[in-house]
């Protein structure tokens, strides 16, 4: 990757978004489903896009909003829909046409009380507290938020009733249904104005945040860090939990200080990203640069992306830790620490995380559940208690409550930013420091990821890529022990292809939400070794790419 010359750095003001400008394309601009880049299309988050570029805009809301509610109606799906929202200058507009549609079909809609912005973990969390014992009027729920991704950016994700990220086969129904309404030019959409959608007897307030906040404690051992006086600073990035932070610290009495409770749809207050984009990255260095300039005030710092389903961790002596440094610590932390959780629960990772991850499982006895990229393929097995940690490469996981029930089936930063002030009074040593006596014991990883652009064309062919396509019988000068396209775990294909030897991997595959393919790997040699492993990687994606 080129590392722009602003990476780090104050966003100057010609790189915000023009929020008028964004909002006027929102409405104006009308998608033509006959291109591919204006259609629905869920990735691996839902559906994103930008309105300036036809991809977002309020047709696509209310087209995917009328589509789920056809959807509710034809699996019996007849409970509440929590309905949340983030902070992104497009989740507003999109939040009201949204409401217009679920009103004008009748569907009990519960919002937040207040207005209040809302976590993609409390409207988890509120699906799964409400269905909890039942068999009838199951709740569902739908989160406006593109996550991490710029501040033009508009997303919109879809929970059914086990509360977590719809699987393909949902998606699959709401994106044709979606895109056929988008074709008759939404002929078929109910819908009544956002004024009387919010006065609809099918509207009720609903208090994520005291519900969320007051559960806390079954996730998390607040009298151990209390007791140990740990000093918190969290930066809420400007995101959905901005509000939660104190309310946390208060219910808990935390030594906890919020570094900014400000809200601007332009994030001005960032520092740009690797790209020179604004980000809300929590894993990201340069996104991250006004909290790691001030760990030292802290014993633990952290912070959470737009949405709050992911976490940045801060130490002194290590700043940022990697997401799949803290991954490998947080799993070994909890299933030493949570003796409540069945003896059986496994240790869930994607193909991309790290191999630290393989081996920590096995030093604990755990059964490892290794599954392709997406957080849906842990939901299953978070909500039957099956798996006691689910975690992402990109610094997302959740996991069961202290007592070994479900606690959401979404990924939450919140808890895990937590966890590491408990790792830290528990055990007197903070996550980094837990790192470095992991990697002395079982081998130290060094890792690196290339983006580059991809047509939707190369991504599909890079999708495709199967074992018969890797000739070689050597990776980096070791023998290759496996040539995978299905994920060992579930068996469900990984969209791409993973290449692994006794001391390195790497793993190849398009992006679900931009045009870009990545290629990860990961060596426990050393810098040279990984190289090689990124150098042979690519020379197979070019040739994949290049085929015809």
């Amino acid at each position: 990757m080129t590392i722009s010359p602003l990476a780090g750095k104050p966003a100057p003001t010609e790189l915000l978004v023009d929020v008028p400008k964004l909002l006027a394309a929102y409405v104006d601009l009308r998608p033509d489903p006959a291109i591919p880049v204006q259609r629905v299309a869920f990735g691996t988050s839902g559906h994103r896009g930008i309105s300036f570029e036809r991809s977002f805009n309020e047709w696509h809301v209310l087209a995917i909003s009328q589509a789920i509610c056809e959807y509710r109606q034809s699996k019996g799906i007849d409970g509440p829909l929590y309905l949340g929202i983030d902070t992104h200058a497009l989740s507003q507009p999109a939040f009201e046409s949204t409401l217009e549609v679920l009103a004008g079909n009748g569907v009990e809609t519960m919002i937040a009380t207040g207005g209040e912005f809302t976590p993609t973990p409390a409207v988890s969390h509120a699906i799964l507290v409400h269905n909890r014992g039942r068999r009838g009027r199951l709740a569902d729920g739908i989160v406006i938020t593109p996550s991490h991704n710029p501040p033009d950016s508009g997303g919109f994700k879809y929970n059914p009733p086990n509360g977590g990220p719809a699987d393909t086969d949902v998606t699959g129904w709401v994106q044709e249904r979606a895109n056929a309404l988008l074709a008759s030019r939404l002929k078929a959409v109910r819908r009544m104005p956002y004024a009387q959608a919010r006065r609809a007897a099918s509207t009720h307030p609903h208090d994520f945040l005291n519900a969320y906040v007051g559960d806390l404690g079954k996730m998390v051992d607040f009298d151990t860090i209390r007791g140990a006086g740990i000093r918190m600073g969290v930066d809420p990035l400007g995101g959905a939990g901005v509000h939660y932070w104190a309310p946390i610290a208060e219910r808990y009495q935390l030594d906890l200080t919020v570094l900014g409770e400000d809200v601007d749809p332009t994030f001005a207050f960032m520092t740009a990203d690797w790209d020179g984009k604004i980000r809300m990255d929590p894993s990201s260095s340069f996104a991250m640069r006004r909290l790691i300039d001030l760990k030292d005030r802290y014993d633990i710092a952290f912070a959470c992306d737009t949405d709050h389903d992911r976490h940045g961790i801060v130490t002194r002596g290590a700043g940022l830790l990697p997401p799949n440094h803290y991954l490998s610590v947080l799993i070994d932390y909890l299933f030493r620490h949570r003796p409540q959780w069945a003896g059986d629960a496994a240790v869930g990772k994607t193909v991309v995380s790290t191999a630290l991850i393989d081996r920590v499982a096995k030093r604990l006895g755990r059964k490892l559940f290794e599954v392709p990229v997406g957080f849906k393929w842990f939901v299953d097995g978070l909500f039957d208690g099956s798996l006691g940690f689910g975690g992402e490469e990109s610094a997302g996981a959740s996991f069961l409550r202290r007592d070994g029930a479900v606690w959401t089936t979404d990924k939450d930063g919140i808890v895990p930013a937590l966890l590491a002030a408990e790792i830290a009074a528990r055990t007197g040593r903070d996550p980094g420091e837990r790192y470095r006596e992991l990697v002395r014991e079982l081998g130290e990883p060094v890792a690196d990821r290339i983006e580059a652009p991809a047509t939707a064309e190369q991504k599909t062919r890079l999708a495709k890529l199967s074992p018969q396509q890797v000739c070689s019988t050597e990776l980096a000068g070791e023998k290759i022990e496996s040539v995978l396209d299905h994920a060992p775990g579930n068996h469900a294909a990984v969209g791409g292809i993973k290449v692994t030897s006794a001391n390195g991997w790497f793993a190849a595959r398009p992006s679900g939400t931009e045009d870009i393919y990545k290629i990860y790997a990961e060596s426990f040699k050393d810098k040279s070794h990984l190289q090689s492993l990124l150098h042979e990687a690519q020379s197979i994606v070019d040739n994949a790419l290049a085929a015809k």
